[in-house]
């Protein structure tokens, strides 16, 4: 349904996955990577935005890179500029936002793994975010002001996570709760980490994976 682009971010060309919405018009949605890069689940997952009637563009924040194994992953997602890789969501939004089949003045950001933390960066830093959906997210050199953030948050994680466990998700709470803002967390029970990728047989849970999915299109409708 989509097809890689070109746009402007960070002063250097950068590409992404850009799905348009199959009414012709829709909200804007950016999806952000986990940290094996712009995979064919996300771009899946852009397609699946695109169905359900939004505009849905994925920035490759790794450059044309993947990674085979977590370990190589997570040298990946270490390597990464954050301030750069900021300019370049930067850029990401302001091209989703002025295409000719996005529809909402607000975009949405949705993130996964690293990804999450990233779309509640970019949530406090650019304006033209309206709303985020943060799926357990995590980087550790990624440091959010919440009193930024311009919109609701949605929080999707799960109850076996060993990278973002409960204590965690309290944590991220009540420094939003502190920030003045609230985020409608759903902890889902008996699943883990990456329970919504359906390319990892190892950890994805269709149920879970199924009723997040639901509550995030509500969210988005809701708030684009």
């Amino acid at each position: 349904m989509g097809s890689m682009i070109s746009f402007e971010g960070n002063g250097k060309t950068c590409q992404g996955y850009l799905a348009p919405a199959a009414s012709g018009k829709g909200p804007g949605v950016i999806v952000l990577q986990e940290w094996w890069g712009l995979v064919p689940h996300i771009k899946d997952v852009a397609d699946r935005f695109a169905a359900e009637g939004f505009t849905a563009l994925a920035p490759d924040l790794y450059e044309g890179k993947t990674a085979d194994g977590p370990d190589e992953a997570g040298r990946m997602m270490a390597a990464l500029n954050i301030a750069e890789t900021e300019k370049v969501l930067r850029g990401a939004a302001d091209t989703l936002a002025s295409h000719e089949a996005c529809a909402s003045e607000k975009i949405g950001v949705i993130g996964f793994c690293m990804g999450g933390q990233l779309a509640m960066l970019a949530g406090a830093l650019n304006p033209k975010v309206g709303a985020v959906a943060n799926y357990y997210g995590i980087h550790p050199a990624v440091n959010v002001d919440f009193t930024r953030l311009g919109g609701p948050v949605l929080g999707i994680f799960a109850e076996t996570d060993e990278f973002v466990n409960a204590e965690a998700v309290a944590g991220l709470e009540a420094q939003l709760k502190k920030a003045g803002k609230t985020m409608t967390t759903h902890l889902y029970k008996g699943v883990g980490h990456a329970f919504f990728n359906d390319t990892r047989p190892d950890v994805y849970d269709a149920g879970a994976a199924k009723d997040a999915w639901a509550k995030t299109l509500a969210f988005f409708r809701s708030n684009l």
